[in-house]
């Protein structure tokens, strides 16, 4: 089935695209929204660096501002796309949301991830080769240091320390952080990242990536 994928280069939607192309479905398109910085719906650091994460899948991106989010359902429907894949994994709010729209345009939501254990996602990355770093931090024990770090199994070891001290929700679905995928072992291309500067704000912080390459 042809199919689009709300994609922002982060782990969710990258491990949601890789898990629906293995279920048989043809996904044409990565749509990355460009949200407000406080968005409820969407991850903002590095969004517009998701066409480099969307290229070691081989996926076109296509890009949308938020305001234009509902009726995009209606465009994709319109252009013979039958699906939905979406990274969801806890927040009632931004499946339902997501799921209201498919239904008025006729398309499916696959949303792969939805309610699986968060460290179950951690596991998946790292058995599908999946590399993704942290991009933003936004809760009681996570700092600057943080920024760039590597999601593995050992650093999912780190969060899961976090929720027990914390409640830090340990794959980051209450925005406590995000993620930018800059690697996957089954891809022949490769991200070359250029600069990488961390900006901290008192409380949060963002790892603003620039001069990304494909090679």
């Amino acid at each position: 089935m042809k199919s689009f994928a709300l994609f922002s280069g982060g782990k969710d939607s990258f491990l949601s695209v890789t898990i629906a192309i293995e279920q048989g479905f043809e996904v044409e398109t990565n749509l990355t929204i460009i949200p407000e910085e406080f968005s409820m719906m969407f991850q903002y650091p590095n969004v517009k660096n998701s066409r480099f994460a969307s290229a070691l899948l081989g996926i076109q991106t296509e890009y949308r501002k938020e305001s234009d989010f509902p009726a995009i359902f209606r465009e994709f429907s319109e252009r013979g796309y039958g699906a939905c894949v979406a990274g969801a994994v806890e927040s009632e709010y931004q499946k339902t949301r997501i799921e209201e729209l498919c239904t008025d345009n006729g398309l499916i939501l696959f949303a792969p991830l939805w309610r699986k254990s968060q460290l179950s996602v951690l596991e998946e990355l790292a058995r599908r080769g999946i590399h993704a770093m942290i991009v933003s931090v936004a809760a009681e024990g996570l700092g600057i240091e943080d920024l760039g770090k590597e999601i593995n199994m050992q650093y999912g070891e780190h969060l899961k320390e976090l929720t027990r001290l914390y409640g830090v929700n340990p794959a980051g679905e209450g925005g406590e952080f995000e993620s930018f995928v800059f690697s996957y072992d089954q891809s022949d291309k490769q991200i070359r990242i250029g600069t990488a500067e961390k900006r901290w704000m008192g409380s949060y912080g963002y790892l603003i990536l620039g001069n990304l390459s494909i090679t």
